[in-house]
């Protein structure tokens, strides 16, 4: 089939472009490359995902934008979308609300409107494990309540579901909603822990650790992550009254895409001193606002429905990126 996915220079996004090419089917990549990190790995995925080979297309444009989305894509025909373009990162949510406005609602909501008007069999986008705020029950599950967002970043990707039901119910599009679980691996974000950690440690810069080290992350490695994406993908919700993962009984399935691990950071501080060949200079922190203490995804709805099974620990995942993270730096 042929394949549009919002967001295709990020991390998960070029991953499962090669992944889609790889098994034969065609991509359309949209991304706008904005700054909010290097440019130049963004570019540099994109590169890599050509050389996968295959038909692959790609657009440098902002899907908020709704008149420069409808012109890259009036002559494009896709049989699905994967919608994984947003403004990322819960800490940056604090300095510039706009940006998630701007990108996580208005161009939901015309990703949406393009599934629509183009009738496509499926549309799977990016949810996340911020949405749960500070529940207290552990692991957490779809079926639990997410109405309190810690963040403007959670209110978002929780604002992001609440019009996917409304367009799943109104036009009987087949959605699927994904709650990422810390995604880490070659080719990762620069904002994020496990890329700020390796650098500093290389350097022998101070790392900070908030919370005191009180943190602990579902990571779950990006092969994972992408299996749980293509499985998504592969099996839209039926519109038959039944009701679905995440409770809806419209063709709308949310689900958990997670290690079914919950790991202190303090020991994948640990691996990473391991795995640089150097013990970490620590600096730290107080509790950041914004941030939760723990995440730890209940994967058995999409264990049951979709057969998803994580099989990368942070023991064999962690060492994979720092050896990658030297090999690009060198580069």
């Amino acid at each position: 089939m042929k394949v549009l996915i919002t967001g295709a220079a990020g991390f998960i996004g070029a991953a499962l472009a090669e992944r889609l090419l790889a098994r034969g089917d065609a991509v359309i990549g949209i991304d706008n490359c904005n700054d909010y990190y290097d440019p130049a790995l963004k570019y540099a995925r994109i590169d890599r995902v050509r050389q996968q080979g295959g038909e692959f297309t790609f657009h440098q444009l902002d899907f908020a934008d709704m008149n420069a989305l409808k012109a890259a894509l009036d002559d494009e025909k896709f049989d699905a979308i994967v919608h994984l373009g947003a403004q990322a990162g819960v800490r940056y949510s604090l300095e510039n609300p706009a940006a998630y406005i701007q990108s996580n609602l208005v161009g939901h909501a015309n990703m949406l409107e393009i599934a629509r008007h183009r009738g496509v069999a499926h549309m799977v986008y990016a949810s996340s494990s911020s949405v749960y705020g500070g529940n207290e029950k552990l692991p957490f599950s779809v079926d639990d309540r997410a109405d309190h967002p810690v963040s403007l970043y959670a209110a978002t990707k929780r604002a992001d579901e609440m019009l996917s039901e409304s367009y799943a119910h109104l036009y009987r599009i087949p959605l699927t909603g994904l709650r990422f679980f810390t995604v880490y691996g070659p080719w990762g974000r620069p904002d994020m822990a496990m890329w700020i950690f390796t650098g500093k440690i290389l350097r022998g810069d101070p790392i900070p650790v908030f919370n005191k080290g009180e943190m602990w992350r579902d990571f779950t490695f990006i092969d994972d992550i992408i299996s749980g994406v293509v499985a998504a993908l592969d099996h839209p919700p039926a519109d038959n009254g039944l009701v679905k993962a995440g409770g809806s009984a419209k063709p709308h399935a949310l689900y958990n895409i997670g290690n079914n691990r919950s790991e202190k950071l303090t020991r994948v501080i640990e691996l990473l001193e391991t795995a640089c060949g150097k013990k970490a200079e620590i600096d730290w922190q107080p509790m950041q606002k914004g941030d939760v203490t723990r995440t730890y995804a209940d994967i058995e709805a999409i264990q049951r429905d979709l057969g998803y099974q994580p099989t990368t620990s942070i023991d064999e995942g962690v060492p994979q990126f720092v050896e990658w993270y030297r090999a690009y730096h060198s580069d």
